[in-house]
Parts: structure tokens; C-alpha cells; sequence
């Protein structure tokens, strides 16, 4: 069975907060914990006043101390952000803290706009060097050797787990040259997927981490009982979407009836081209899209966003996904609850 996993975008909503976004993360992984997903993936992104995930490390412990068994991590950290000593720092203290349960996936991109890369102190050439920071990077993780005077304390010997992930074949490549699973963004740049794929198991070499190519897709599923009632939560996204191409992204909106009214017609198409890899509905047709999206890419995992505005259509989204894809018992018309207290009540 394909192992399906979530990545939150831990989305800050109009007329709510910051502390809000991160408990709703919170309560949203315990409950994918108990419904059976494999992971729960949180994102950097800076100076978007819509995403709290910033600090992307602190997040995940965050998530990690409200849950027990599930896996947890970045999808991903931009590794040319930061220095990869800082990184396997933070990793590994995780890593003690929550033992056998933290991912580490690495992206090339800023995530976020050029003001801000400056104020990242990013070099303008970074991520020319992102290969050799992965490789830089995992040598910390690894266990420590007799006369080693640099070691990355507490990572040394952690080993944790490495994932590349991309928008491109670029990332392929480096993925199969490294021997690491590959996690591809489907979700908003789905042109290269299937070329992606095939690059990365064709050209995959064994490695210590990994003896054979292990491939994860995203795509954005939004489930709700109806057809109707689907089209309608997926509004947030698309308005998500349509104001990130107007250079205009704030907090989540609450859904719309009528998303024509809100995007142009030159809108509308870049838009639809970066959600193509999305499927909306009723758990009927979620079944079905997810069914077919498996068996187009033959991913080994598929990550899932579910942009939704409100917190208890999210969770339900998600558990008629949990349900529709194998991973619990048919779903019914009981709406999950939230299992942990609001802000503040930890």
C-alpha cells in the first residue's frame, strides 16, 4: 500500500493568529497519528504573513511533543538559508528529543522574496554550492571518528535521515547521484513530475541511507462530503494561489461561493496550471483521483496538502483521506474533533 503523509502549511487565517496556525498543526498531526499517516512535514517560508512556519525547526518540536509515534519533519529547509553546521544542530537535538522520528528534507530555493534573502545574509551564488552542502551536512549526522576535531554536537551519530526535494529535474539528479528518497512538489509545480521520476530511478545509486530509489509526490486534496461543499473549501486555495501571482500574499480567506468572481481570466490559467496535480470532491471522487494519481507516477508516498480556511473541515478532509486511501475504516458522518486544547492550554 502506498504510504500516504501530509505537509501543513501551517496557514495563519484572517481574524486568527500566529499561536493559532501552530496549535491547529498541532492538533492536526495528532490526529493524523491516529488515523495512520506515516508523516507530518512543515515547511520554511519567510515573509509570508500567512505562513507560521518560519523558524522551521521550533515548529517541529512543537508538532513532535504533541504526538507519539508519527514522523516528523521539514519539507524542507532551504539549505542555502544556512550554514549546514546550524542545521545538523537544531536536527540533532531533535533527534535526541524525539528519537527515530525526525525527516530532514533540503530544497535550493530562498522561499521567500529577494528583500529577504538579502536579510538572510544569503549569498547570491548559494545554491550553486546545495550539493556539497547536503553532502557537507550529512558527514555531521554521521557517527563521529577517532581524532575528529569538528563534530556537530549532538547530531554526530544521530544519522538522520536526508531527503531531496524539487520542482525540477535538477533535484532528481542529485537525489539519485546521493542515494536519498526524493520528494518531488507536485502541488504547486507539477510540470516536471513524471520526467522527474523517471530521471531519478533510472540514474538512483545504492547508498548507505537508501539500497533502492524511493519516490514521494505532493498533491492538494480537498475532501468534504459533497461535490459541492468541496469546490467551495477549495476556494481558499485558489485565492491562495491567484494572490501569490499578484504579489499579494496575506493571511488565509475564508472560502467564497463563486471563485470566478474573485480571479481574471489571466489569472485563472497560470493558477490552474500550478493545481493541476489537485483533486476536490466527495470521497468518491477523491478515491478515484487518488487511485488513478498512485498508479500514473508509481510513487512509493504521496504527501497531501489540504489547504482548507476552517480547522474542523480540515480535519475531516483529512480523515476521508485517511479513509478513501486504505488507511482506516470507512468514514461516517461524525466530524473529527479537535484532541488538544486551544492556544494557550498546553
Amino acid at each position: 500500500m502506498t504510504h500516504l503523509s501530509i505537509l501543513d502549511l501551517v496557514r495563519i487565517r484572517q481574524n486568527s493568529d500566529a499561536r493559532t496556525a501552530l496549535d491547529h498543526a498541532r492538533d492536526l498531526a495528532a490526529h493524523a497519528e491516529a488515523w495512520g499517516y506515516t508523516r507530518f512535514w512543515v515547511a520554511e517560508h519567510h515573509n509570508a504573513s500567512g505562513i507560521a512556519s518560519a523558524a522551521t525547526s521550533i515548529v517541529i518540536g512543537h508538532i513532535a511533543a504533541g504526538t507519539k509515534t508519527i514522523r516528523v519533519g521539514a519539507g524542507g529547509i532551504m539549505l542555502p538559508n544556512h550554514a549546514p553546521y546550524i542545521i545538523a544542530e537544531q536536527f540533532g537535538t531533535l533527534a535526541h528529543l524525539f528519537p527515530g522520528r525526525i525527516d530532514l528534507g533540503l530544497g535550493r530555493a530562498p522561499g521567500t522574496d529577494g528583500l529577504t534573502v538579502r536579510a538572510l545574509r544569503r549569498p547570491i551564488d548559494s545554491a550553486d554550492s546545495f550539493p556539497r552542502d547536503v553532502v557537507e551536512l550529512q558527514a555531521y549526522f554521521a557517527p563521529s571518528i577517532p581524532g575528529q576535531r569538528l563534530r556537530a554536537i549532538p547530531a554526530a551519530g544521530t544519522e538522520v535521515p536526508l531527503w531531496i526535494l524539487g520542482s525540477s529535474t535538477f533535484g532528481a539528479q542529485l537525489a539519485a547521484q546521493l542515494g536519498l528518497p526524493y520528494a518531488f512538489a507536485s502541488h504547486f509545480a507539477p510540470q516536471s513530475l513524471l520526467e522527474a521520476l523517471e530521471i531519478y530511478r533510472h540514474r538512483f545509486q545504492p547508498s548507505e541511507q537508501l539500497a533502492k530509489p524511493y519516490a514521494m509526490a505532493g498533491v492538494n486534496i480537498i475532501a468534504a462530503e459533497t461535490d459541492a461543499e468541496a469546490r467551495r473549501l477549495a476556494t481558499t486555495q485558489q485565492m491562495s494561489f491567484t494572490n501569490l501571482i499578484r504579489g499579494t500574499r496575506g493571511l488565509s480567506s475564508p472560502p467564497i461561493d463563486d471563485i470566478e468572481t474573485y480571479w481574471s481570466p489571466a489569472e485563472k490559467a497560470p493558477v490552474q496550471a500550478m493545481m493541476a496535480r489537485t483533486i476536490v470532491g466527495s470521497p468518491e471522487i477523491v478515491r478515484a483521483g487518488l487511485s488513478r494519481f498512485i498508479a500514473e507516477t508509481g510513487v512509493d508516498e504521496v504527501m497531501i496538502v489540504s489547504d482548507i480556511y476552517d480547522h474542523a473541515a480540515r480535519l475531516r478532509s483529512f480523515e476521508i483521506i485517511a479513509s478513501v486511501g486504505g488507511l482506516t475504516t470507512p468514514v461516517d458522518t461524525a466530524p473529527a474533533r479537535p484532541l488538544l486544547q486551544a492556544a494557550g492550554g498546553y
